[in-house]
């Protein structure tokens, strides 16, 4: 069985659900395939830091503003900048004055999208298994249990390993040279009181030796931990069995050995699944030949390293400025794609490079000091401004 819908979007993270709501504000219907079969079918990862001119302008947009203002993390962005001796190297408050930044639990910002959209919208369950855009006729894409969607408009927004990204070009996610491994401590302040201590209420960054401590605390005080390692890409998939926690912690006390005894109360507090991330990126400043009624947004389009929190900002504008498009050039889809890409690349590429540009600073030998110098001059540029 073959179906048709004007707009299909494959991928319900962040990039196509803003897209959808915004289309949905101005009475355009989606159809949205996730191949995940509940919106509760994993978790959604930790927190997001969401920059004025990006994603709080598509909550704006999308009319979400105020529903983001109530879940929000009041004192999320709190920072603490940490070396190995857990000594503390810079501190930021959050005052509750800057709003350029707030901080949310990505699971709450997505169940708000989620949430504000018609039901029946997203079609979980919705495997893509093959896109194809055939030399006469549309888009078409085919599901796992064998039936198949055509549309005018094929959006690919699902993520790093996209099915859609091979119509429009062969570049596939490259690896970083770092790994971070994923781990909580849940109700910190009864069971890991140390560890909440050395996080604080915003982020943590303990930065020595080329590796590092990354964490944050959540809206509901939970602690987000990350374990940053210069490894190769295979080491994941021989390191350790990692459902194995003891071994997990063992690993760490001995990759961390001469850290600060607070951080391997840490380790010992942590709680699984322990969860290795290696970290990739497409080429930055990617492009491709433009095809007829089919184009991407987010990580399908310009997969980012993390450490500028550029990640969903970079997608959520996508959503927005691509659903602008439609609207500016209403039943013209290849208008409205060449419009949305040829602003899309230069905006991604720019934030790719800072992303790119921050990880390898956090990771090099003089880390500490580069970060704290960089903490520094973004604190003198907000006071001038």
């Amino acid at each position: 069985m073959t179906e048709h819908h004007d707009i299909v979007v494959v991928g319900a993270g962040m990039a196509g659900l803003t897209l959808a709501r915004v289309l949905s504000v101005h009475g355009i219907d989606v159809a949205i395939y996730e191949a995940e079969p509940s919106a509760d079918a994993r978790t959604q990862g930790g927190m997001l830091d969401l920059h004025e001119e990006s994603g709080l302008a598509a909550l704006h947009a999308a009319g979400l503003y105020d529903q983001f203002v109530a879940a929000h993390h009041v004192g999320g962005q709190e920072l603490r900048v940490l070396d190995k001796h857990a000594v503390v190297r810079l501190e930021e408050e959050d005052d509750g004055q800057s709003k350029n930044r707030p901080e949310i639990n990505r699971k709450d910002l997505r169940r708000i999208f989620l949430d504000s959209l018609p039901a029946g919208m997203i079609r979980w369950g919705g495997k893509v298994v093959q896109v194809q855009r055939p030399r006469i006729g549309r888009p078409r894409a085919t599901f796992e249990d064998g039936h198949e969607v055509t549309a005018d408009l094929l959006i690919g927004a699902d993520g790093a390993n996209s099915r859609c990204r091979p119509l429009l070009c062969d570049a596939t996610p490259q690896y970083l040279g770092v790994t971070l491994l994923e781990a909580h401590i849940y109700d910190p302040a009864n069971t890991s009181p140390h560890s909440a201590a050395l996080v604080g209420h915003g982020s943590l960054f303990a930065l020595n030796d080329e590796k590092g401590v990354l964490g944050h605390c959540d809206t509901y005080g939970d602690l987000h931990l990350n374990f940053g390692l210069k490894v190769d890409e295979s080491w994941a998939d021989r390191a350790i069995d990692f459902s194995d926690s003891d071994a997990v912690r063992a690993l760490l006390h001995e990759t961390f050995a001469d850290w600060h005894p607070d951080f391997h109360a840490m380790i010992t507090d942590l709680e699984p699944p322990f969860i290795p991330r290696p970290l990739r990126t497409l080429p930055i400043g990617l492009t491709w030949e433009p095809v007829p009624g089919v184009t991407l947004l987010g990580d399908a389009a310009h997969l980012m390293s993390p450490f500028a929190g550029e990640g969903a900002n970079v997608a959520m504008q996508d959503g927005l400025e691509l659903a602008r498009a439609i609207l500016d050039h209403s039943g013209s889809p290849d208008e409205a794609i060449a419009v949305y890409e040829q602003a899309m690349y230069p905006r991604s590429a720019e934030k790719a490079q800072e992303s790119a540009s921050n990880l390898e600073f956090c990771f090099a030998p003089d880390a500490l000091a580069s970060l704290v110098e960089h903490m520094n001059s973004r604190s003198a540029e907000k006071e001038v401004l």
